[in-house]
């Protein structure tokens, strides 16, 4: 499969939702469903400190019987945060995801500046789109037909 992260970006947009690591989980959640999002990145002076995912809330917040009004980012975030770079293989970064467990990951440019986010989501429909590019183009080549 061909392609790179930037490349992903470029298609789905570089929108990244952040908030900050004293926010409320509430205050996440509600961030989360009005943008119709499964991650955040928790940033603090424009510098990114951690991610805040759905699963995170399930396990620590949820599973921990933690009040959410009264839980801070801070401390159910997931503070090593795995990213991956816009010249990182599409292969590479569905790799990372499958091996590491995750479902976001946070991409950074050249400077390691927040540059976007790609989920597990947004890899599959990559990989589906060029397979099927993949499929037309050999076909066409099998057929001696090209397909636009």
């Amino acid at each position: 499969m061909h392609g790179f992260v930037r490349d992903v970006i470029a298609e789905k947009g570089n929108g990244v939702f952040l908030i900050g690591p004293t926010a409320s989980v509430h205050e996440a959640v509600h961030l989360m469903n009005s943008h119709g999002v499964g991650a955040l990145v928790v940033a603090e002076r424009a510098q990114m400190v951690g991610i805040l995912s759905e699963r995170d809330i399930l396990r620590r917040v949820i599973g921990a019987r933690c009040e959410p009004d009264h839980t801070r980012i801070r401390d159910v975030m997931t503070r090593d945060v795995i990213t991956v770079g816009l010249e990182t293989p599409i292969t590479e970064a569905m790799e990372t995801i499958t091996n590491r467990r995750v479902r976001h990951l946070p991409v950074v440019g050249p400077g390691g500046e927040l540059a976007g986010m790609v989920s597990i989501g947004d890899l599959m429909r990559w990989a589906m789109l060029n397979q099927q590019s993949e499929i037309d183009r050999m076909a066409g080549y099998v057929t001696g037909r090209e397909l636009g």
